[in-house]
């Protein structure tokens, strides 16, 4: 695990971008594509953006999936799908069949089973085997107050989910239908990046990472993937990170200068 640490979320936008572009370049070198998938809520969109303005991506052998999306049509100001359309999509020469969103206008359980063959396509494999067989190249997480990643909610049967890789539920907490990826598809991934924003995440930033991350923890302490793991931080959701990690966990603090001065931010830590 690796935790950053970034002066405020302009300056945690551009080092996840930048980790985000460093991952698809490699990728690309390696194998010829980059799978990522991405996150909804606001902490995002200045990721989006940052991406969006950069011009060393190769777009044409990117694929994109979501890590969730909430039951509403595509241009639903609420759709995690609209805000990556406005702040993203749009602006880059992505191809429209590498696109692979989560269909949140039609049934919720069709449209978990219609994304599952969506995944089966792209990665191989089938939810009865066992995870993808070959894992996202990253998947960016965010975290809710609560403790949720994606949609898995705490004490919500997806947090439990071992076989299917998409499930649909209705989540009480926010009276509403959810599909999400589950933890068999997320802890596949080579590379996930948390993205954690605001003085209001601070107390369950600090439990999640000192979590062991067994059954009964919060969601977002059960991303343990087969990959690396980041924890990119705002100072304010930072509080308590630096001296509550495990021993294991490395820190590193990524500070805003002046803009007076040169770039805030070093190159990304090799993955």
């Amino acid at each position: 695990m690796t935790i950053e640490t970034y002066s405020d979320l302009n300056a945690l936008a551009s080092g996840v971008a930048n980790r985000i572009a460093d991952v698809a370049r490699r990728a690309i070198a390696a194998r010829g594509r980059c799978t990522i998938a991405l996150a909804g809520g606001s902490t995002p969109r200045p990721i989006y953006q940052q991406l969006a303005a950069a011009n060393d991506i190769d777009w044409q052998w990117v694929t994109l999936f979501w890590g969730d999306e909430r039951c509403v049509p595509p241009d639903h100001q609420d759709s995690n799908f609209h805000m990556a359309q406005e702040t993203l999509l749009a602006q880059v020469a992505i191809p429209a069949a590498q696109i692979f969103r989560m269909r949140g206008e039609g049934e919720p359980q069709a449209a978990a089973s219609a994304y599952t063959r969506d995944l089966m396509q792209v990665f191989g494999g089938d939810p009865q085997s066992g995870p993808p067989p070959e894992g996202f190249d990253l998947i960016l997480l965010g975290m809710g107050s609560d403790g949720h990643t994606a949609s898995l909610f705490p004490g919500t049967p997806a947090v439990d989910e071992q076989q299917a890789w998409v499930v649909a539920q209705h989540v009480p907490h926010v009276d509403a239908w959810r599909i999400t990826l589950t933890y068999p598809v997320i802890n596949a991934a080579h590379n996930v990046v948390f993205a954690v924003a605001g003085a209001d995440k601070a107390a369950r930033v600090q439990e999640i990472l000192a979590s062991t991350g067994q059954p009964g923890a919060l969601p977002a302490a059960r991303v343990q993937p087969a990959g690396d793991l980041i924890w990119a931080l705002d100072q304010a959701a930072a509080a308590h990170a630096s001296v509550r990690a495990p021993p294991a966990t490395h820190v590193r603090a990524r500070m805003q200068r002046p803009k007076a001065t040169e770039s805030a931010h070093a190159a990304p830590e090799k993955l």
